[in-house]
């Protein structure tokens, strides 16, 4: 059946127009949506993290639809990052450098002594003073401020995860 040449002008005319409605990018230049993923894995697991807060508390947890502990919420959160990380505390630490407290930035890991266990609970810092995490049985993952007296009495050590 042949086109109509009415049906055929608008057809032209919408693809002319939906062609000009875009502007070509240039390659070079990275646009950025309200709420897009930072580039930097520390700062997206950081975003990730930060986005679990209310989850539930499971020990031996490692998934948002079950719930989390310390580690498995660190190893969670930069997994959807793309980066691979182990999954205890001790092993994560070791697999980290150490850093300046004062050079922390979103993504590092924080540790701290509790319970006589020497970095025995980690955490992700996700910018301004504060980090989030799993904190117990019973609670939900949540962000505390580095510089609460408790948690700033426990803090034994700060570690940046190898991006590469």
């Amino acid at each position: 059946m042949p086109v109509q040449p009415t049906v055929f002008l608008i057809g032209l005319l919408l693809f002319t127009v939906g062609g000009c409605a875009s502007t070509p990018q240039s390659p070079n230049v990275q646009r950025s949506e309200p709420g897009a993923v930072p580039a930097d894995a520390g700062a997206r697991a950081a975003q990730h993290a930060a986005q679990l807060v209310g989850k539930p508390y499971r020990y031996g947890g490692t998934s948002p639809a079950t719930g989390f502990d310390c580690s498995g919420l660190v190893q969670w959160s930069y997994a959807q990052a793309g980066r691979k990380l182990p999954r205890s505390t001790d092993d994560q630490r070791h697999a980290a450098s150490r850093v300046r407290a004062s050079e922390l930035r979103r993504g590092d890991l924080v540790f701290f002594d509790q319970e006589g266990k020497k970095h025995g609970h980690v955490g992700i810092y996700v910018g301004n003073g504060e980090f989030v995490h799993a904190p117990s049985s019973g609670k939900r993952v949540r962000r505390d401020r580095l510089d609460a007296p408790y948690w700033s009495r426990h803090l034994s050590e700060v570690r940046r995860p190898g991006v590469s």
